[in-house]
């Protein structure tokens, strides 16, 4: 018997993951942002001055991708890019005010995304499925070889905002 790929879960959660990308960059190009810019500017909303380094990590992304992103969103007027005057090597990222203006809109259109994505959800559910998509995403962040302890949905809640 082959593996039904469709009514599995992790095809349910893939075509999820595909339709918010979608939706989210809908709303996102009607004020001039491409999906993968609105986290970049939160980012740097949260701390400005990231380097490209951080903001690689923070975003969970490759050092090139991070470096394509940011030359397009300065071209756009949204960043600066400053080299540091004692490391070349070494370049520091900040918004510019058109960027930092974005970050409520990008707010606005989060939460409408979060309403429309979740509506008919009630809070014991919406509480229930973020525990659940954490313990998805720990269990595939572990190293191949550390599945012997995969995340449990019975641990405690780490998300303050819970």
């Amino acid at each position: 018997m082959s593996f039904k790929h469709r009514k599995s879960v992790t095809h349910r959660l893939a075509m999820a993951a595909k339709a918010h990308r979608a939706r989210s960059g809908t709303h996102l190009a009607r004020i001039g942002l491409h999906t993968g810019q609105e986290s970049v500017l939160k980012a740097l909303g949260e701390e400005d001055g990231r380097t490209m380094s951080n903001l690689a990590q923070v975003l969970g992304v490759q050092p090139p991708t991070v470096t394509k992103m940011i030359s397009r969103m300065a071209a756009a007027g949204l960043v600066q890019r400053v080299a540091s005057q004692t490391d070349g090597r070494l370049a520091r990222v900040f918004l510019t005010e058109e960027g930092r203006g974005r970050i409520d809109e990008i707010d606005r259109i989060w939460t409408r995304i979060e309403r429309e994505a979740l509506a008919g959800f009630d809070d014991k559910d919406k509480k229930k499925l973020r525990k659940l998509l954490r313990a998805i995403e720990r269990n595939l962040t572990l190293p191949l070889d550390g599945l012997a302890e995969p995340a449990s949905v019975e641990e405690p809640d780490e998300d303050p905002e819970d």
